[in-house]
């Protein structure tokens, strides 16, 4: 199976925010085949949907909130409006990452939010950061969460935070396996607080990440945060290297 290539949108939202569709069309030009959403700065989740047909652009996942509560019918309308199956939960409150009871609330959240995901047709992931891989207990707040989630929860690894906290990112993947489907796909100088290069000119060991996701990861989403040079020509760059790669 060789992956696809996305771009996380929140990664261009000084853009999107300005001109949704322009942005989003420059995107389609560069070569990326899908996207994955961050809300919908600029537009709404319908025209968003139209916008993505339009040009061909599949919608590899899409960051939310979770579908339960007040909330739950507007985000499973927008799920539906860009045709997206994969909804990813961008993290729960830090401070459930510090005792064993914040994890299992954590859990807990999750596991409700995957039932609804369940019934509707849906997915659910997590994305995560640094703190998730603090001790807790002696152990890795990610391991934890990972055993007390429901199997049918994905994990879609930020290679760069894992690496941040310093994790061995392709022994991370590997441990993962199949749950393990998305892979945000960063690069920079590895140091919490400065800003990010393009894919390809930091200190990530990239072919060795996605050597280890090979034959299960399918989508390799590229997302910058912030970026220390033109964020457009950074993201242009990253889908360049990445399809020079062929992994």
């Amino acid at each position: 199976m060789t992956a696809s290539i996305s771009v996380q949108l929140y990664s261009v939202r000084e853009f999107t925010e300005k001109d949704f569709a322009g942005t989003v069309r420059k995107i389609a030009v560069m070569g990326y085949p899908g996207v994955e959403t961050a809300g919908f700065p600029g537009t709404t989740a319908q025209a968003a949907g139209k916008l993505f047909k339009e040009l061909g652009l599949a919608v590899s996942s899409a960051h939310t909130g979770l579908p339960v509560g007040k909330d739950q019918t507007r985000i499973l309308d927008e799920m539906d409006a860009i045709d997206c199956k994969r909804l990813v939960c961008a993290g729960v409150s830090t401070s459930l990452f510090q005792s064993m009871d914040g994890l299992k609330k954590a859990a807990a959240q999750l596991n409700e939010a995957n039932q609804v995901c369940q019934e509707h047709g849906l997915t659910l992931g997590y994305h995560n950061h640094y703190k998730e891989f603090q001790k807790v207990e002696g152990r890795s707040a990610y391991d934890i969460l990972l055993e007390l989630v429901d199997p049918q929860v994905f994990f879609q690894v930020d290679t760069y935070w894992a690496y941040v906290a310093g994790v061995d990112v392709p022994a991370l993947i590997k441990k993962l396996g199949k749950r393990a489907p998305l892979l945000h796909i960063k690069d920079g100088p590895g140091v919490k607080d400065k800003p990010m290069l393009a894919v390809g000119e930091g200190v990530m060991d990239i072919p060795a990440i996605l050597t280890a996701a090979k034959g299960f990861c399918e989508w390799q989403i590229v997302e910058l945060d912030s970026c220390a040079t033109d964020m457009l020509e950074a993201v242009k760059k990253s889908y360049q290297y990445l399809a020079g790669l062929k992994i």
